[in-house]
């Protein structure tokens, strides 16, 4: 088991998270592309090297976010056509998502087999989310997963702002 945080720094140019374990040592780091379109999340490990991208795609008629670990697609969260609540779909490799994402309170299942549990913590400079990961061959795909959920949620937000202006 792996316990890990991810922080979101505040007051930055493009959005930027930091990945730490529990003796606040960093693991990963997250940047947002800055005025580029598409939007675009770019995960890299403590050496440096891209071990993941977050890609929103652009000519779609609803929200489509593509997420690719090591090179290859791992996880496409598409916009459902709904009435009324924003609803997602979240195709991950057998990987499913139960409980509240949208409130960043969820566990990661796999073949039956809980393989991480996500949790928001609320009284916190900036979004920060703790994650423990049951299973560590999953690791880089849970990080990739929390981080594009916060990139779908934001994008939602920055719509719905957009409609009520």
């Amino acid at each position: 088991m792996r316990k890990l945080y991810i922080k979101q720094k505040v007051f930055s140019i493009g959005e930027k998270f930091n990945v730490v374990d529990v003796n606040q040592e960093p693991l990963y780091y997250v940047q947002g592309s800055f005025l580029k379109i598409p939007k675009q999340f770019t995960i890299f490990d403590r050496n440096d090297h891209v071990i993941g991208e977050i890609t929103k795609k652009v000519l779609a008629l609803l929200p489509q976010f593509t997420v690719m670990i090591d090179g290859d697609p791992a996880i496409i969260i598409k916009k459902e056509l709904t009435l009324f609540k924003a609803r997602y779909h979240i195709a991950a490799d057998g990987i499913s998502v139960k409980g509240n994402w949208w409130d960043m309170d969820f566990e990661v299942i796999k073949d039956g087999l809980q393989i991480a549990v996500i949790n928001k913590h609320w009284v916190s400079w900036g979004d920060t989310y703790e994650v423990t990961i049951f299973d560590e061959r999953y690791e880089k795909r849970i990080v990739a997963l929390v981080v594009a959920i916060d990139c779908v949620k934001a994008d939602d937000n920055a719509g719905a702002s957009s409609a009520n202006a």
